[in-house]
């Protein structure tokens, strides 16, 4: 049996629960929310620390509290946010096969929303070799095993989760910076910060890091016992820990949009979306951290609001528009979003590989620049920089594809 929803929105993290409570509270119909976990509202739900905004009264938000304020606007405004069920894969145009707690279904909608986030590439992602210890964790698990089970394995869940008592980073960005918090605050040391990178992007108080530096081996059996690196110079160590916490490095979410056939974009490997966040697929639309890894919770929050009018442009019938000219990322820089120029100007997300100190971006078509301009301030890896619609008037939908560059 097949159950008809308006709008369906896959993923209760902030894009997903903006987008439903903007169309809800727009009168879109129907608008039900699917989430895999066991309670909605995403990332931020496992954050115990401010950088989340403020509340009416001015006062500081951390994530969970924004999680919370997010999921009651989203029931507020009417939207249908169902915990627990997993949207496992299509069963034709628009109609997605789901597992609930009580038992398989199929939905229907007039418009599906992906909002399935990103997460963190584990220890077999990045070819680390060695035995399988526990004691190995992303941010993420990090995250929530603290907020599960304790430190120190003082409550031990039931696979033998615990964070341990000595541990060591791996990363070098901000989400490194927010572990060795999340560790110290459980009251694990911290013996050392371990990155790829020529010099560390953010400080770490009273910790040392080991810049140049990558995990070659993880050892011990049952539990880890320590980590083996190399530095740059060929030298190898081992640092003896209990516990590895391997930060950054995401990855979109994109089983769905895989699953459905849509195109990738090389540089994110999330899906291809015009700027209204269409997809190839007509009637399906992509929003937040699933388009490029990971972004703070407001800017994805935001696109899951600015998608509303695209979508309920498509529940009042307007024609699913053609295909727009690709826009691609090239020279040092690593992704740029979206995807595709449509026929309004629209503004870009842009990311770099590596630290850019006052680069000249170029946003040109068939290799005539639309727009060059000297920055005033330096891009970093981690963070993205964002160029306002007027980068892309002038693109030519009947002519070749746009790349973005930069030039120090």
């Amino acid at each position: 049996m097949i159950r008809t929803v308006d709008v369906l929105v896959v993923g209760a993290g902030p894009a997903g629960l903006a987008a439903a409570a903007r169309l809800a509270a727009a009168g879109a119909g129907r608008v039900e929310v699917l989430e895999r976990e066991a309670a909605a509202g995403g990332v931020p739900r496992h954050c115990v620390r401010p950088g989340f905004g403020a509340d009416a009264r001015g006062r500081a938000l951390d994530g969970p509290a924004y999680a919370r304020r997010a999921v009651r606007a989203a029931l507020r405004a009417g939207a249908v946010v169902r915990t627990g069920v997993s949207a496992t894969g299509w069963a034709g145009p628009l109609t997605l096969d789901v597992t609930a707690p009580t038992g398989l279904e199929r939905i229907r909608a007039g418009a599906v929303v992906l909002a399935t986030g990103a997460r963190e590439r584990p220890r077999s992602a990045r070819l680390v070799p060695g035995t399988r210890p526990a004691g190995v964790l992303t941010t993420g698990e990090l995250q929530r095993t603290v907020a599960r089970f304790g430190p120190h394995g003082e409550s031990v869940g039931p696979l033998g989760e615990s964070v341990g008592r000595r541990a060591v980073v791996v990363g070098g960005d901000p989400v490194a910076r927010g572990a060795v918090r999340t560790l110290r605050a459980a009251g694990v040391e911290v013996a050392a910060v371990v990155t790829e990178l020529p010099s560390a992007t953010v400080s770490f108080e009273r910790v040392p890091v080991l810049t140049g530096t990558v995990v070659t081996e993880l050892l011990g059996r049952g539990r880890l016992t320590g980590v083996a690196v190399r530095g740059g110079d060929g030298r190898t160590a081992v640092l003896r820990c209990d516990t590895v916490v391997f930060t950054g490095d995401w990855i979109p979410d994109h089983e769905l949009v895989r699953a459905r056939g849509l195109p990738l974009a090389p540089g994110t490997r999330g899906p291809v979306t015009d700027p209204g966040f269409r997809t190839a697929e007509p009637g399906v639309f992509a929003v937040g951290n699933l388009l490029r890894g990971v972004e703070p919770a407001p800017v994805a929050a935001a696109e899951g609001r600015a998608v509303a009018d695209p979508v309920l442009e498509r529940l009042g019938g307007r024609p699913w528009p053609a295909a727009g000219v690709p826009v691609t990322a090239v020279g040092p820089l690593r992704w740029v979003t979206p995807g595709l120029a449509g026929p309004e100007a629209a503004p870009l997300l842009v990311r770099p590989e590596r630290r850019l100190v006052r680069p000249v971006l170029t946003v040109a078509q068939n290799g005539v620049p639309l727009r060059r301009e000297r920055l005033s301030g330096t891009l970093v890896p981690w963070r993205s920089v964002r160029l306002g619609a007027r980068w892309t008037s002038g693109v030519d939908l009947a002519t070749g594809p746009v790349t973005v560059d930069a030039r120090e």
